[in-house]
């Protein structure tokens, strides 16, 4: 039956080197059933019901990639996704979580009928470059400033916005020890690094007194506080069209980076390119994002940790569908999850924004009319608290240059009309 769906003599591999490397992805991805719940339940949410959703909108994603697509690639809540959800939409906008789920069900939406429709590659190719790469980068820096608040590493400041956090603090200490030893559990080659470090953090807070250790292993808690609890209507209003464009926006480009890298990797383009089965990826991925918001969590996307497993050997949806049963098996893990405070989860969140912090390094830095729109995007993220303003920013700015610039060839219809409707924004909307 395996062969049969999986094709796996098609693809010089077999159940055993499939099953190491979903076990392979399934360790370096884990964080994010400890992390998405650190960070949503600062909006209000239910941790619990959180942590459930975040496994089971992991599991039905990756089982849906790996069935329909037949591709190694897991999916979970995003990293940057559930920072803009919470830190921007929420505690920043003055949303409820209710409006932000409904955001993200609305967005996942379009992106289905985005994947069904031929107008994906338009809009993709419509989008320069450089501003892709900033946009990647943007995030990662607006991840960077949230783990630094996180550990305590930075606090607010009426003279200086920002300015350092106290630094005699056990748990901001706790924290910096948890990113040295991600770097350095990742540079010798250790798989589940980012995990290992939470786990050794979190077990030093409780030896010092800091945390209360709960338990590790419990019937799954009860999904039902964020089960279908998306406001729909308050999601559709007109303010909230740059905040469903944001999620729509980051989880199409963060999914075509993701599945050109690992695609890539795995030698699965063809000699023009080209991905087969692409829209059923495409397909697996905006249905997980549906699925996740109904759940009760960010928006759901393909993880780039997939490259681990397809580094092991992985090369069918067979490796996918192994990290989707270790995500069912880990809803047993609920008293673990509770147990982990939020500077131990911060390092992992300053890790994923040094990774994302290398798009920088492919921009065209001798082209001001480039690197100046990428620079505006990728710090206006972090420093707007908001990936959507970066966004906003980065698209005006663009244009504008390229305009005043006399370089109207490297514009396009749509890059144009999205940036005249967010010059439309902040005239009617601010």
């Amino acid at each position: 039956m395996l062969e049969r769906l999986f094709q796996l003599k098609k693809n010089n591999t077999s159940v055993r080197i499939e099953i190491i490397a979903g076990i392979s992805t399934f360790l370096t991805m884990s964080y994010i059933i400890f992390v998405n719940p650190s960070v949503l339940s600062q909006t209000g949410m239910d941790p619990g019901a959180v942590f459930v959703a975040t496994c089971l909108a992991a599991a039905f994603g990756s089982a849906l990639m790996g069935i329909i697509a037949n591709y190694p690639i897991a999916l979970a809540p995003g990293m940057g996704l559930n920072a803009y959800f919470t830190y921007s939409v929420v505690l920043g906008s003055g949303h409820s979580w209710q409006v932000a789920l409904g955001a993200v069900f609305i967005s996942g939406l379009i992106f289905l009928c985005l994947s069904i429709l031929p107008v994906r590659e338009y809009i993709i190719n419509s989008i320069p470059k450089s501003l892709k790469l900033a946009i990647a980068a943007g995030i990662g820096l607006f991840l960077a400033i949230i783990g630094f608040k996180n550990a305590g590493i930075i606090t607010g400041s009426s003279a200086t916005l920002l300015t350092l956090g106290d630094l005699h603090q056990t748990t901001t200490l706790l924290a910096i020890l948890g990113f040295f030893l991600i770097i350095g559990l990742e540079a010798i080659g250790i798989l589940g690094g980012t995990i290992i470090s939470i786990l050794v953090v979190t077990v030093l807070g409780v030896l010092l007194g800091h945390e209360k250790f709960i338990g590790i292993f419990s019937m799954p808690p009860s999904i039902m506080p964020t089960f279908l609890q998306m406001d729909l209507k308050g999601a559709v209003s007109l303010g909230l069209v740059t905040i469903v464009f944001a999620f729509l926006f980051v989880d199409l480009f963060d999914n075509t980076g993701t599945l050109i890298g690992i695609a890539y990797r795995a030698g699965f383009m063809d000699k023009n390119g080209k991905l087969p089965r692409i829209n059923r990826v495409l397909i697996a991925d905006s249905a997980a994002a549906i699925a996740g918001a109904v759940l009760g969590t960010s928006t759901t996307t393909s993880y780039v940790e997939s490259a681990v497993g397809v580094k092991s050997g992985g090369r069918t949806g067979l490796m996918a569908v192994v990290v989707a049963i270790l995500f069912l098996l880990a809803l047993f893990l609920s008293p673990l999850a509770a147990s982990i405070p939020i500077y131990a989860t911060a390092p992992a969140l300053v890790y994923v924004a040094c990774l994302m912090a290398r798009a920088l390094t492919e921009i065209h830095w001798e082209d001001a009319t480039e690197y100046a729109p990428a620079m505006i995007t990728a710090l206006s993220m972090p420093l707007t608290f908001s990936i959507a303003e970066g966004i906003s920013f980065g698209f005006i700015s663009y244009t504008a240059i390229k305009i005043i610039s006399g370089r109207f060839r490297d514009l396009n219809a749509a890059l144009i009309i999205l940036s005249l409707a967010f010059i439309a924004k902040y005239i009617f909307l601010h």
